[in-house]
């Protein structure tokens, strides 16, 4: 199944030496999970934990990713090795600063695994046309703690409004799923959550990174298109289905005209919204 016609509205961090969590992971409603070999590890556990997810029971229920350690760290090529042994949705490459870092990736997978590059550097961002174009992108992540110690900025009001506008059109551009927002830290604070879902769905996001499974309702509430979209959708849907062959190709619905690009936003919240795939 292709990745883009998944939900993706939550994606779930699992630190990779835990995998008594993996389960209850797949069953906290997040649409996607991820197995972190990176940030969770320690480095004296680093190649202990990469291989012992080969002895792992992977969760089947959900699509499944694992972030690897970047490119030029000591672990980059093993972890790649690991992952083209396991039944995996995608791989998550941290610090995707070129393309050449994605492509080094994917010619070490698996020509069916898709990669998911993570744009947290000055470098990164600059280049993310790019990296969004590299080999088997399926869509990019936004990695605004790292941003942040890379280039000194905030992440407050809108100081990283240029970053997320630029990860957003060049993943348009590029052709690939719309991107990931960065986590967010605050893990018991529900309003400062939602509103960063919020924010990220006017950027144009499909969903957010989350670091507790308490954050995934919030975040799938967020990235769900109003239900007055969801409701019009469907009813478009159901009147497209309703036409006869040789009908025209414009038509009016509900006092409206509806032609190629509304019906294709039609069929976009009916995914956003679980729905259906795209046609």
């Amino acid at each position: 199944m292709d990745p883009l016609t998944w939900p993706a509205r939550s994606w779930l961090f699992v630190p990779a030496v835990r995998p008594e969590r993996f389960a209850k992971a797949a069953r906290s409603g997040a649409d996607r999970v991820i197995l972190d070999l990176e940030d969770a590890v320690a480095p004296s556990e680093k190649r202990a934990a990469c291989r012992a997810l080969l002895d792992a029971s992977l969760p089947t229920e959900v699509p499944v990713y694992l972030r690897v350690n970047g490119y030029g760290t000591e672990w980059f090529e093993e972890d790649l090795a690991v992952a083209s042994r396991l039944r995996l949705a995608g791989v998550m490459l941290p610090k995707a600063d070129a393309a050449e870092h994605v492509a080094r990736a994917a010619a070490a997978l698996p020509s069916s695994l898709p990669i998911v590059p993570i744009v947290e550097t000055a470098a990164g961002l600059w280049n993310a046309l790019e990296v969004a174009r590299a080999p088997r992108a399926e869509r990019l992540a936004f990695g605004a703690v790292d941003f942040h110690l890379d280039t000194g900025m905030t992440d407050e009001g809108d100081t990283l409004a240029h970053a997320r506008s630029r990860i957003a059109l060049a993943s348009r551009v590029a052709g690939i799923g719309a991107p990931v927002d960065s986590v967010c830290i605050a893990v018991d604070d529900e309003a400062t959550l939602a509103a960063e879902a919020e924010r990220g769905r006017r950027f144009g996001f499909a969903g957010k990174l989350c670091i507790h499974p308490k954050q995934i309702a919030v975040a799938n509430r967020g990235f769900r298109p109003p239900a007055a979209d969801v409701e019009w959708a469907e009813a478009l849907e159901a009147a497209l289905s309703a036409r006869r062959p040789g009908d025209p190709a414009a038509f009016t619905f509900r006092g409206t005209m509806v032609d190629r690009p509304v019906i294709e936003r039609a069929r976009q919240v009916l995914a956003q919204a679980g729905k259906h795939p795209p046609a």
